[in-house]
């Protein structure tokens, strides 16, 4: 059975992926939406 670095797997890259695109997406929020989610 082979070990494999957790940066291989699939769900993982993925995951990263999604990250990816809601920093892009809030990035444009008003900051006053920014704050409301920053809070909960």
């Amino acid at each position: 059975m082979k070990v494999y670095s957790f940066e291989k797997l699939v769900v993982w890259q993925e995951s990263v992926e999604l990250v990816k695109d809601l920093y892009r997406i809030t990035k444009e929020f008003p900051s006053e939406e920014k704050f409301g989610l920053i809070s909960q």
